[in-house]
């Protein structure tokens, strides 16, 4: 199943957005992709980045073919302004607004408007992001309404017409890696569970079998409870 044209896709290293390049691979005539480079305490998620690259492209036919240009862009002045555990060194809480500290204000705003600019001037209508508010931690800027506003935003200040696609936004992390198999099998969950990075605190030498990760922070608890839950389905068929 081809959509029309190019999707260009969030692609952090991580598990929610490793599945999404897998959810373009399979839609789209081509895909490419974009990270963020904004001081994250956990940027070893950057370094993962190509392995995940190299490995889709031997999972499917295609693939191979359809996975094109990468593009990093530096937004170190969002950690620069930013106070909180994902940007210091500082112990991960909740904070007086109910939300934890790990809540980086305007991040997915700025990375989207950014990658918007890049979709503009690579001729791409579809935008692809991980986001989610179904296992969101409560961060504003992950919510559907948020998305919906801001594709409205995006489109009427470029005057393009550019489709965000959310294809994670009402499934759970079981259900993410239940997405996950459906598109790519064993081999496409093994690549996302040994390759892909979660951990806010970047941690990449003790393993699990989730992946690897301090196995404590909230990022590490979502992995943990989603693998486990996907595994128990699987186990009883429904998956």
């Amino acid at each position: 199943m081809s959509a029309d044209g190019g999707a260009l896709v969030l692609f952090s290293g991580g598990q929610d957005s490793a599945t999404c390049l897998a959810w373009a691979l399979d839609r789209f005539d081509t895909v490419e992709t974009i990270g963020f480079d904004y001081g994250q305490r956990h940027r070893v998620e950057l370094e993962v980045r190509e392995r995940l690259r190299a490995g889709m492209m031997e999972l499917q036919p295609g693939w191979r073919t359809k996975l094109r240009d990468d593009h990093m862009i530096d937004l170190a002045v969002l950690g620069q302004i930013s106070d909180t555990a994902l940007t210091s060194g500082v112990e991960i809480a909740m904070v007086a607004s109910g939300l934890p500290n790990t809540f980086v204000p305007g991040r997915n705003l700025l990375f989207l408007t950014f990658a918007a600019s890049v979709a503009y001037r690579r001729g791409i209508k579809h935008i692809v992001t991980g986001v989610c508010e179904t296992d969101y931690s409560g961060y504003p800027d992950c919510r559907d309404d948020t998305i919906k506003a801001l594709q409205v935003a995006l489109n009427l200040g470029m005057d393009q017409r550019f489709v965000l696609h959310t294809p994670l936004m009402w499934i759970d992390k079981a259900e993410t890696w239940a997405l996950a198999d459906s598109l790519g099998g064993s081999a496409l969950v093994n690549l996302v569970r040994v390759e892909s990075h979660t951990c806010y605190l970047g941690d990449r030498g003790t393993t699990h079998e989730w992946g690897s990760g301090c196995g404590s922070c909230p990022a590490c608890d979502l992995r943990r409870a989603g693998w486990q839950e996907f595994c128990a389905r699987k186990n009883k068929g429904l998956i």
